[in-house]
């Protein structure tokens, strides 16, 4: 049985009816909702066994509801403006942060055609001749929320938070196009279901791999994650660009972090593990790369880069300033 058959094509696209797109879109937001939560609590708890620590264990069976009882209590606290801000800005700045975090995730893919109550439609929200470059695209975008955020709040050390995050994503996101570049040349397209179709003999991790341990560079700085986290060290910046947020607006910050992080692992799943493709010895059977099974190889594709991202911060100190932008 082959399953060539089963990777959608960009013709594949815009055919779906209304329900089903809105579905779909529903689908990829609870995904980019849940996982964050999850990942934060994961985060908590392997970074507190690393450190011969308990971590959190009173919310729930094992503290499995701490996540969510962080969510409630910033949902209800008081959201304080301080005097002197750009009030508009102050407020839109967070939306801005999280609306391109959540948008990019429109062209990732998580699987094959799939028939859902008799529509043949692939697993992806849509898909564009350029998609890589709609995400990088995309994504650029949110630093403009951190920038605002830093400018509106009124504060030097918001400031120089923000400041600090422009020129981080300037000088990374030169690094990671060109991964990029390399990975159009040998699949001969920018479509994300392309490139996924173009991995089916070879993951690109083994033929590319200088671009790979690039990127996977480049996703750190561009999420602005340890030991990359210059814009929010607390030891030089009290708290970054986020300093004067609270409540709601605080967590949105904490949010578009999150997603971010699942974004560019998604994006690495896509362009260097190929995508929702099992991997050896499962991709042998027939149905590994068919049906909804395909769902279950990517996501623990992208729970292995975020264990990475909780790893790299409980391991490595953060470096100074310059040593990073050098490193750039």
């Amino acid at each position: 049985m082959s399953i060539a058959a089963d990777f959608p094509t960009l013709d594949d696209f815009g055919h779906d009816p209304i329900w089903l797109v809105v579905a779909k879109a529903l689908a990829v937001f609870v995904f980019l909702v849940v996982n964050p939560l999850i990942a934060i609590l994961l985060e908590r708890k392997i970074m507190a066994r690393m450190q011969t620590r308990i971590g959190p264990n009173r919310v729930g069976p094992r503290g499995v509801l701490q996540s969510l009882a962080d969510g409630v209590k910033l949902a209800l606290k008081e959201g304080i403006i301080p005097t002197g801000v750009d009030k508009v800005i102050y407020l839109l700045a967070p939306i801005i942060a999280v609306v391109p975090a959540v948008m990019a995730f429109a062209v990732i893919p998580f699987g094959p055609m799939v028939s859902v109550f008799g529509h043949q439609t692939p697993l992806q929200l849509t898909d564009l001749p350029v998609g890589v470059l709609y995400v990088l695209a995309v994504t650029s975008v949110g630093v403009y929320g951190i920038v605002l955020a830093g400018w509106s709040s009124g504060s030097t050390y918001p400031l120089l938070g923000g400041l600090r995050s422009t020129a981080q994503v300037i000088s990374y996101e030169i690094a990671m196009g060109l991964t990029f570049a390399a990975v159009f040349l040998d699949a001969a397209t920018m479509s994300t279901s392309g490139i996924v179709a173009a991995q089916e003999r070879h993951w690109y991790v083994l033929l590319l791999l200088p671009s790979f341990v690039i990127y996977a560079i480049s996703m750190v700085g561009e999420t602005n994650r340890a030991p990359f986290d210059l814009p929010e060290a607390e030891g030089e910046l009290v708290g970054g660009f986020h300093t004067e947020y609270s409540s709601l607006k605080f967590a949105m910050f904490m949010l578009a972090e999150y997603i971010n992080m699942v974004t560019v692992s998604a994006l690495a799943t896509t362009l260097f593990l190929g995508g929702w493709q099992a991997p050896w010895p499962v991709s042998t059977f027939d149905w590994a790369n068919s049906g909804w099974w395909p769902v279950l190889w990517f996501t623990l594709k992208v729970w292995a880069f975020l264990f990475v991202f909780i790893w790299l911060r409980t391991s490595l100190p953060r470096l100074r300033y310059d040593q990073f932008m050098n490193l750039g």
